[in-house]
């Protein structure tokens, strides 16, 4: 149970100066809100005494490289944790977070969804980590023969396994119901272990699951645009305005010749020349994600920007009294999500970005870049554009130039691409999964909404949708500020997990 990974010393550290491709950007401010609340959870009283009743309690399980090949003997060491403070006895529930596409701490069984259910249901917490990300990492690098034994697919029968080994190792009794909860990708995860394995889970909490996979994301940013004008996070029709003056005068620079993208690199933030067009997309691609994460993650603690922070600094509300423009707006901006989140770069060149994309070296630091965007380039795609009239900040990156990446890093094509992403829709079921027992949670500011389950599909997938909450929002640790709407959100999620425990109770 509580085995060391024997590679660990072998592990290629990698800073948190990161990469510019607007999805591991996403990634990468996640995982700093991530590390954040959790930082904050632990300060608050949550200890991490390394006694023999330590909690929470780190645990390693020996897990099958290929769960579908029985006469392949390799395996690995995925990491667990567990909190037991609140167990009511035996065949207490037991609530099973889902780790995604990073790493997961102690703080994903002491804070947030599920533990803060767990002291009312009496109910036992593990978190496991997902193949290849954080700790969970097989021996033999990330080269594309490892890369084969990444996906949903393997990380749900990594999950039936831990299940019924968790069980043995912890005195699960039979009679327990597992719940499994997951965020985003994890979320989609918890979808799909309900779905796949229904004997082995009674029920699942899916928040911000984008259940649907698309090459082309184009609707992200039509989400981001509408939020911008939400008067209740801080947002209107100036602000929108604003953002968009404020990308036009980029692209303005960026074609006005050398000593204007010098100017450009210098103000915000960008490593190497911008004369070539393909680093002119990897900035616009990095201010997109930078505007995108305000909305994607507004409100949230650890968040370096909300919607309200960046509509002021676009209309020149930034509090020194001077004149400003939308474009010093964005470049404050900028320089704030840098310097909260200890980049050195918003975007580097894109002979870089591929040079790093293409390193095999496990990664301890970092939400696992390469990892993730092999996943995008054989299941999901989720690709976000900005080619649509409708798309107020600008007309790149395209499309192309973002699936260049499968090609330029593995060496799949994007017609490979499109056919990876319509057979997840076919073996998952998309947006209309088919599994009972299970809470599809999201808010409507969250990009992420319009891939996920936003209406009823029977009385036993129940949606909740709360006003002006962001990603993942409803996991995150209670704060004061919590709006009304969150906080009666987070008393749904109680009150359903509620009735379908009183139900198991009854049969």
């Amino acid at each position: 149970m509580a085995v060391k990974a024997p590679w660990l010393g072998f592990l290629f550290l990698v800073s948190l100066w990161g990469l510019s491709s607007p999805a591991l950007l996403l990634r990468r401010l996640r995982e700093h809100i991530q590390k954040s609340q959790e930082s904050s959870s632990l300060h608050l009283g949550i200890g991490l005494s390394q006694g023999p009743a330590a909690v929470p309690k780190q645990g390693w399980l020996e897990q099958p490289l290929d769960p579908f090949n029985a006469s392949d003997r390799r395996t690995f060491l995925q990491r667990y944790w567990v909190n037991d403070q609140h167990r009511a006895g035996q065949d207490a529930p037991v609530f099973l977070h889902i780790g995604g596409e990073g790493s997961l701490g102690p703080g994903s069984v002491m804070a947030g969804h599920p533990a803060a259910l767990a002291p009312a249901l009496g109910a036992l917490v593990i978190s496991l980590e997902h193949r290849f990300y954080g700790l969970s990492m097989p021996a033999g690098g990330l080269d594309m023969a490892q890369l084969h034994y990444l996906s949903s697919r393997h990380a749900l029968a990594d999950v039936a396994s831990a299940l019924q080994a968790l069980s043995r190792l912890l005195n699960v009794s039979s009679s327990s119901p597992w719940i499994c909860f997951g965020g985003s990708y994890a979320g989609s995860l918890a979808t799909w272990t309900r779905l796949k394995f229904p004997h082995l889970v009674f029920a699942a909490v899916a928040s911000s699951a984008p259940l649907r996979a698309v090459v082309d994301f184009a609707a992200y940013n039509r989400v981001v645009a509408r939020s911008l004008t939400r008067a209740a996070i801080g947002g209107s029709q100036q602000c929108l305005a604003a953002a968009s003056a404020a990308f036009a005068e980029v692209e303005r620079l960026l074609r006005s010749g050398p000593a204007s993208q010098a100017v450009l690199r210098e103000e915000l933030g960008a490593c190497g020349s911008l004369h070539l067009t393909e680093d002119q997309a990897e900035l616009l691609g990095a201010l997109q994600a930078l505007v995108g994460g305000a909305v994607q993650y507004d409100g949230q603690a650890g968040a370096p920007l909300s919607v309200r922070q960046l509509c002021g600094l676009l209309l020149g509300n930034g509090g020194n009294g001077s004149h400003s423009t939308p474009y010093l707006g964005l470049r404050r901006a900028a320089q704030i999500v840098l310097r909260s989140m200890g980049q050195k770069c918003l975007s580097f060149s894109r002979a870089e970005t591929v040079a790093q994309l293409r390193n095999t070296a496990p990664q301890v630091s970092g939400v696992g870049d390469r990892q993730w965007l092999y996943q995008t380039c054989t299941e999901f795609g989720f690709y976000v554009t900005c080619e649509s009239p409708q798309c107020p900040f600008t007309q790149l990156p395209a499309l192309p130039f973002q699936l260049e990446l499968c090609e330029q890093v593995f060496g799949i094509s994007a017609a490979s691409v499109a056919q990876a992403v319509a057979q997840t829709n076919s073996y998952y079921g998309g947006q209309t999964p088919g599994a009972s027992q299970v809470l599809f949670v999201n808010g409507d500011t969250d990009p992420w909404h319009v891939l996920s389950v936003t209406q009823n599909l029977g009385p036993s997938e129940p949606v909740l949708l709360i006003p002006s909450a962001s990603h993942c929002l409803d996991m995150a640790p209670t704060r004061p500020s919590d709006s009304p709407s969150l906080c009666l959100g987070r008393q749904r999620i109680f009150q359903q997990l509620q009735v379908w425990l009183k139900e198991i109770k009854k049969s």
